[in-house]
């Protein structure tokens, strides 16, 4: 069926003969990864560029005709285009790649993995925080070693929300509108062009979705879209936000993704040989697949054996509230039409994912059906792994503990999203030519000594001023154009020094990350970050879900202590978290500062793109940084063991944090300085972090762990 839909690049853009492919390149999202890719865009014109947030498509709209023509008359430009060109179509057709060297008779399988979110870039925000950025991440990735992977996720019409802060810290929503006209996404067309759709049943209608591309490199990206004329009003907002609280939403929006992403595939001519589950969200599609297996003539239990042995579900929390769970009634509203098509009763359904709570209600549990349908179960880091197995325990009594099939694969990063443009060009110049076609190996990370520490302080002040620039132009323009309050300007980094040591702390606004730990001691922070010989200044960003209320009091707790004039302006918080200002902090800061209660950090992957940069990290010994930290590549808070109370964790956790700051992180930054001024030591921390946990948390390293123990496991 596949040859029947038409993949039609919007051809809408009016380009010089010379450079008319800027507009395939546009509609590829390898440039995101790519920086020389981004420049030849950035180079026409960077004002617009900039202002555009750095998103070809609608770039290349906007932009007027006389920069186009300029450019086809620079030698300097047109041989810069010829060169990128050569590499994407390289990258399109390569000879060969990993997986087709380490499987070469695997070229006919296919993977398909299904994600509620996808951060591939700023311009297309079909993403809420981590779980998305970490299924881009992997999309990217599985590009570079040449999985046979396709995506499936959403097209969110108003995205997740933009964030402003009141100026008493209150967090406010604007809603973002998406034009699909403006971002790199293909429309898909019958043959009789029409929009390509699927449908699924709910109650007492059939809601339709129409189907979109993203090109990530090598692999596609499926999204589902439910605003189209076939639908109700209600209906057609389905997919307009992320993480709906209102339950029949949430239901309708998880039935639409993974049975109605199951059909998209079918429609596409797709036929996937592993189903990857990322998290709870999709388990709809085991479902779907097993309505398929019972209509084809199979009983229940022989297609729950065959779907069960080509999936796969990597759990990504260890919180309750991130397990989606609904009532009973709520279950036979939705599927009182399917389980006599499965050949069952209302109760053996119900037991597909019956879950029953410590206050004696039960409910139908996401990553329940998910854990009974999948072969390979996942956490996403070692400690994740324990706790996961202990979690869900119950679900095979017979077992002790330790034997719970739940095992774990660490989660990584994609190094060309995160790495800063200057040290990649750094690295290419002493760890070698082709250093990036070995991001897993140890050995090549084993040359980072080679670098002089001149050459590495220098881009690491460079990326600092980057940062403190960029945060003034963004109080700049609340100044200019928003009539933000005065001492607001002041909160969002004018005062910031681009020499001081500098930490940052950005991530989700969730109470369990306690975002407020380091403000425990007011006037024991005050004192360390206000010490004239050595100063301290900290920035905060992050969002809260807008119905987590506990999560927005978090926030305006942090706000109105970054505004008090004692803290002399070094305490910061930047509005609006996304992925560009992701990579401004991950790039720029000093230190990486990570105080979640432990052990309720699954992984965490924003420590990771820091350390890369030469950022260290100090962190508690959770998720992650549990496996990282080796004592000289940056620094713990706390010990490796569990407390009697979320008050004692606390308390010892705010002591260790304000004691390693003072004893050890300061003095380090400061007072070990050489004859030319460079602190040694603390290159020496930062050279030994890149080596350490470049390699190790390199996305590389985990999708060739799922590949080989998840996949494909008895190739």
């Amino acid at each position: 069926m596949m040859e029947k839909i038409r993949r039609d690049i919007p051809n809408a853009f009016s380009l010089p003969r010379r450079i008319s492919r800027l507009g395939q390149l546009a509609y590829n999202t390898w440039w995101i990864w790519n920086p020389e890719a981004q420049i030849l865009f950035s180079q026409i014109d960077k004002p617009l560029w900039e202002r555009l947030y750095h998103n070809p498509v609608a770039f290349l709209r906007k932009v007027d005709r006389p920069r186009l023509n300029a450019v086809t008359s620079d030698q300097h430009y047109l041989d810069y285009y010829d060169r990128v060109m050569r590499s994407f179509d390289a990258y399109l057709k390569p000879a060969e790649t990993w997986f087709s060297r380490t499987y070469p008779g695997l070229k006919h399988k296919q993977i398909a993995y299904f994600s509620f979110e996808f951060g591939l870039h700023e311009s297309l925000p079909v993403y809420a925080g981590g779980l998305g950025i970490l299924s881009g991440d992997h999309i990217k990735e599985a590009s570079d070693l040449g999985l046979p992977l396709t995506g499936v996720g959403f097209i969110y019409n108003q995205g997740y929300f933009t964030q402003r802060i009141t100026e008493d810290g209150w967090q406010e929503t604007r809603t973002f509108h998406l034009d699909s006209e403006l971002v790199p996404v293909i429309p898909l067309f019958n043959e009789d062009g029409k929009p390509a759709m699927i449908s699924v049943d709910l109650p007492g209608r059939r809601v339709f979705a129409r189907l979109w591309e993203v090109k990530v490199g090598r692999v596609s990206l499926i999204l589902l879209d439910s605003n189209v004329e076939e639908n109700s009003t209600y209906d057609r907002s389905l997919t307009d936000k992320l993480y709906s609280n209102d339950l029949d939403i949430r239901i309708s929006q998880e039935i639409l993704l993974g049975m109605g992403g199951v059909r998209a595939l079918r429609l596409l001519g797709y036929k996937p040989d592993v189903w990857h589950m990322n998290e709870g969200h999709s388990a709809f599609l085991a479902l779907e697949r097993l309505r398929e297996l019972v209509a084809e003539g199979k009983s229940f239990t022989a297609a729950v054996e065959q779907a069960r042995a080509s999936s796969d579900f990597p759990t990504q929390t260890p919180v309750p509230a991130g397990s989606d769970e609904f009532p009973h009634w709520l279950i036979d509203k939705y599927f009182g039409y399917l389980w006599p098509q499965l050949g069952l009763d209302r109760e053996q359904f119900i037991d597909l994912a019956r879950n029953r709570q410590p206050w004696g209600g039960e409910t139908f549990s996401m990553p329940i059906l998910a854990l009974r349908h999948a072969e390979h179960r996942n956490g996403v880091s070692e400690l994740h792994g324990q706790v996961a197995r202990k979690m869900w325990n119950y679900l095979w009594p017979d077992l002790p503990e330790e034997q719970v099939p739940i095992t774990h694969i660490t989660n990584g990063v994609h190094t060309g999203t995160w790495l800063a443009r200057r040290l990649r060009a750094l690295f290419e110049r002493y760890l070698g030519a082709g250093w990036m076609e070995h991001l897993d190996d140890p050995a090549i990370w084993a040359r980072i000594d080679n670098i002089p520490d001149a050459e590495l302080w220098a881009i690491r002040r460079h990326l600092k001023r980057k940062l403190v620039y960029y945060m003034r132009e963004r109080a700049r323009d609340q100044w200019l154009y928003s009539g933000t309050h005065p001492v607001q300007i002041i909160a969002s980094g004018v005062m910031l020094d681009p020499y001081m040591l500098t930490i940052g702390f950005a991530r989700r606004f969730a109470t369990y990350k306690r975002a407020n730990l380091v403000l425990r001691d007011l006037n024991r922070l005050l004192s360390i970050i206000n010490r004239p010989d050595m100063p301290v200044q900290i920035i905060f960003a992050g969002k809260s879900h807008p119905a987590d209320e506990p999560g927005k009091l978090l926030i305006q707790d942090v706000y109105r202590t970054v505004k008090k004039a004692e803290n002399g302006g070094r305490l910061v918080f930047l509005e609006d978290y996304d992925m560009n200002l992701a990579r401004y902090l991950v790039q720029g800061v000093d230190v990486w500062l990570n105080t979640p209660r432990r052990p309720n950090e699954a992984s965490g992957t924003s420590g990771q793109k820091a350390a890369m940069n030469g950022v260290l990290n100090f962190s508690v010994l959770d998720g992650w940084w549990r496996e990282g930290y080796n004592g000289q590549n940056g620094w713990a808070i706390g010990d490796d063991r569990e407390y009697e109370s979320l008050e004692a964790q606390d308390a010892a956790h705010a002591l260790s944090l304000y004691d390693t700051l003072e004893n050890e992180i300061i003095p380090l930054y400061y007072r070990e300085r050489s004859a030319d001024n460079l602190p040694g030591d603390w290159i020496a921390h930062m050279k030994e972090s890149i080596r350490t946990l470049s390699p190790r948390f390199s996305i590389r390293r985990m999708v060739k762990e799922y590949t080989d123990s998840m996949y494909f496991p008895e190739e």
